[in-house]
Order: structure tokens, then sequence, then C-alpha cells
């Protein structure tokens, strides 16, 4: 997230799975709630704005990740920042590593294999999925 001024802000796209679906649903409704996380903390920030995507600017320099420029930006005018109670956090204890329960959720490769990519071997999925997935994305 990119602060252009008091009451406007800029999310860039970044490399992931391409799909884009976010800005699908702007393009059909540019009302958009964003709430940010803090790890950490209780509370969480909420912006509620209007959003336009925009191809170009000259911020976009400034979005630059490992050499790579986004594509795309979000714009968001806001029209009120305010914060969330902690209540649900804290009762989640998503902040409390022995509470996750990481196997809840087919790990990557299974999910690509069955969605995304079913002609695909799992192994080879679970190579391309591991560790090292973040830093051939942002290589």
């Amino acid at each position: 997230m990119h602060v252009l001024d008091d009451t406007t802000i800029a999310i860039p796209e970044r490399p992931g799975n391409r799909r884009a679906d976010g800005f699908h649903n702007v393009l059909r409704n540019p009302h958009v709630g964003l709430i940010f996380v803090v790890p950490g903390r209780g509370d969480t920030l909420r912006i509620n704005g209007r959003a336009t995507i925009v191809r170009d600017a000259p911020f976009f320099d400034h979005l630059v990740v490992k050499g790579h420029r986004p594509a795309l930006a979000l714009i968001v005018d806001i029209d009120e920042v305010f914060f969330h109670c902690s209540k649900a956090f804290l009762r989640s204890q998503a902040w409390k590593p022995e509470s996750w329960t990481p196997d809840a959720v087919r790990r990557r490769a299974l999910i690509a294999k069955t969605l995304e990519r079913p002609e695909a071997d799992v192994a080879e999925l679970d190579e391309y999925y591991g560790p090292s997935y973040a830093d051939r994305i942002y290589g």
C-alpha cells in the first residue's frame, strides 16, 4: 500500500495467480472496504472508499519490489477510516502459533491439482509451490 496524500492510497498489483478477481469486482462496483491486519495487534484498521484501476502513474516507480514494477494499481479515494474492535482477533487466537492448524486445509499442490492443473503430477506441483515459490515470483 502506498500513501498518495491524506485521502488517497494506491495498492499495487503483485505477481500471484494472475486472475485479478478483485479488479473485476471494482469494475462492477467501485465501492471498496479494506481491512489492514498488523501481526501482534488485536485491532484492525478499516478503510472505506471508492476505487479506480490505473495502468501507469509516476508513483509506480515507488512500488517496485525486487525489480518488478506493477502492471496495475488500485487507487482508493478514502471516505472513512476507523479501527475495528479487537474481540474477534482475540477470540480467534490468530497471533498464537500454537493454536494454528495448517493441516485443516489441503496443501497448495493438492488444491492446484483439483482446481487448476488436473493434468499435473502432485510431486511436481509440491516442488513448484514449495519454499522457492515466492523467490521465483519476485526473483
